[in-house]
């Protein structure tokens, strides 16, 4: 048998409870419910089942998953079925990766004001790809475009950015052509990075003038106007980075790339190597450094680890995974319709009466380890405490 592998819960478990009494009431109820979530996942706390074998009659005892969207143990079933839901939706087009990135002085107010700024990164930065690509002079068509909101570094640090998924075209203004890129060039980006940096630094002086920004600590100078605007000036003639990778290898490999970014969290529990009395160490990559120096091990201690995981806790109800233009909820089925159509796709349509159909049969939920066959529930036991009851 093989070591165990270590797990964020198990810094919770070991750490948890000396540093949330050492925080006073610094941590919000939101981190509070993440840190115990994460604690109890897959633990007779949140009750389970007993499974059994129907070929080898072996018993196995499940426990229940949390499905807190910050556990990481909780990612890959939801990834899945997100997935399966999206691959409806591909075109045969190439696609493009570009990511919007806040600069570190934005980033600190951002913490501090995680629902306002965080929807505001999302809503520029797609109506940046919108208002340049329909623009005669680069496209001149209407795209549609998935966004992924990512708070982390690769060592744990803030640093809001999102990821968005792009075809490579859309529809005429007609919306009787399609029109496509150019091969391997989607967008202008320093055209995207200006637009989306003049959108964001109105926006956020729209937002201070009407009151709807929040300042604490080293930033709580900046709720005075004139402060404010000496504070702004600076952030107009820096670059902002809005970055485009070369295209996807076909759609398959889009669906690939998603599976592993869409429903990530801070850290994975694979990244992690150790926890000692030095602290928590694991893997991280150094952007800066080139080839093999960019894979590194970091060691932090323990509530310093906690506490850059927690950063990255989102606030309840916004959503990390969002959808514009030609891919936005209220238009994406009569939008991608209407492009097939106009790339003669043909869907591939299977005979109702044919022999896969006859012959298709639910997937087992629960499959044995020992000889892959399927599972039965023999047994349900209940939870003990609910770890989102409000206090007695």
């Amino acid at each position: 048998m093989g070591r165990p592998t270590l797990e964020v819960a198990d810094v919770f478990l070991q750490h948890g409870p000396a540093w949330r009494a050492a925080q006073r009431g610094h941590l919000s109820l939101g981190q509070l419910k993440v840190m115990s979530a994460i604690a109890q996942c897959r633990s007779a706390a949140l009750g389970g089942h007993v499974l059994r074998c129907e070929g080898c009659g072996t018993d196995q005892v499940s426990y229940n998953s949390c499905r807190n969207r910050h556990c990481p143990k909780c990612q890959s079933a939801a990834a899945q079925r997100w997935l399966d839901a999206r691959q409806a939706d591909l075109l045969p087009v190439e696609y493009y990766h570009v990511v919007f990135t806040l600069p570190a002085p934005v980033a600190d107010i951002a913490y501090q004001n995680k629902a306002v700024l965080y929807g505001l990164l999302f809503d520029l930065a797609a109506e940046a790809l919108l208002t340049i690509a329909a623009d005669p002079k680069h496209l001149g068509a209407r795209i549609g475009a998935t966004l992924v909101l990512h708070t982390w570094g690769s060592a744990l640090t803030h640093h809001p950015h999102v990821h968005g998924i792009v075809p490579g075209g859309g529809l005429a203004s007609d919306g009787k052509t399609w029109v496509a890129c150019r091969p391997g060039f989607f967008l202008p980006v320093r055209v995207l990075s200006r637009l989306f940096r003049r959108r964001f630094l109105e926006e956020l002086w729209r937002l201070h003038a009407g009151g709807k920004l929040q300042f604490f600590g080293e930033q709580a100078a900046l709720a005075d106007a004139r402060a404010f605007k000496r504070w702004l000036a600076p952030l107009r003639r820096v670059e902002w980075v809005v970055y485009a990778k070369r295209p996807f290898a076909g759609p398959q490999a889009v669906l690939a790339y998603l599976s592993r970014y869409t429903h990530r969290v801070a850290i994975s529990n694979s990244r992690l190597l150790t926890m000692d009395e030095r602290g928590v160490t694991f893997r991280w990559k150094d952007y800066r450094a080139k080839g093999r120096t960019r894979h590194k091990a970091m060691t932090l201690e323990p509530a310093e680890f906690m506490r850059r995981f927690l950063l990255h806790v989102l606030p309840t109800g916004l959503h990390r995974i969002r959808h514009y233009g030609l891919l936005a909820n209220g238009c994406r089925k009569a939008s991608l319709a209407l492009a097939r159509a106009l790339l003669q796709v043909v869907p591939e349509l299977v005979a109702p009466n044919s022999d896969a159909t006859a012959s298709a049969q639910p997937a087992a939920t629960f499959i044995c380890r020992h000889c892959g066959q399927p599972m039965g529930i023999v047994q349900v036991f209940m939870r003990g405490i609910a770890i989102r009851a409000p206090p007695p």
